[in-house]
């Protein structure tokens, strides 16, 4: 059974034509991807909030950080977990599974983090990035001491904290609008049965 054929629930077609600086970004994304990410094409309609929205991904999950790539995708997915967005754990499982190399561990963070072994460090931080999506009034100073512990300073904890949040809210907003993800995603780098 194929999943519905569409980037959201919502009526809104994109702006036309997309301002040049957006096209060269979607033109950029089609040479690196082989697609343009339908949470892009959905932001389309309105193009300031497209180009705020590129603008906290590329800060969040790009720019120099004492968290790795890998680290912040893995942020990403263990959040989406939670929240059970479809769109995100597909994309960023996906993009997880690159990035890492290890198909594995893309989709045993989809699937539930706690049974992914993995480094003590990088247990923290998810333990950290789940807490700050389902209690975060819970949060005291001993987690974050607890993560200091673990080698992280207080810029990376900004950093665990800022992604979890991030990926809450478009967790949320792709939920609400039913945001589909691209076909292309469930393919990208899983296993290959051995022979």
């Amino acid at each position: 059974m194929s999943q519905p054929n569409h980037v959201t629930a919502l009526a809104l077609e994109p702006a036309e034509p997309l301002d040049p600086d957006l096209e060269a970004y979607f033109q950029k994304c089609r040479d690196k991807l082989g697609m343009v990410p339908n949470v892009l094409r959905a932001y389309a309609f309105a193009p300031e909030k497209l180009r705020g929205f590129i603008a906290m991904y590329n800060e969040l999950m790009l720019a120099p950080s004492g968290l790795t790539k890998v680290e912040r995708e893995m942020i990403a997915v263990a959040v989406s977990a939670v929240n059970r967005c479809y769109y995100c754990l597909v994309a960023h499982g996906a993009a997880l599974r690159q990035l890492s190399g290890d198909p594995v561990l893309g989709e045993l963070l989809v699937m539930n983090y706690r049974v992914a072994v993995l480094p003590a460090r990088q247990r923290a931080m998810l333990d950290f990035a789940v807490k700050t999506s389902e209690a975060p009034y819970t949060i005291q100073e001993a987690d974050r001491a607890h993560l200091r512990d673990h080698g992280f300073t207080d810029a990376d904890i900004w950093d665990i904290a800022a992604v979890a949040a991030f990926f809450n809210m478009t967790n949320r907003l792709a939920s609400a609008v039913d945001m589909m993800p691209n076909p292309e995603y469930h393919a990208e780098t899983r296993a290959k049965p051995e022979a």
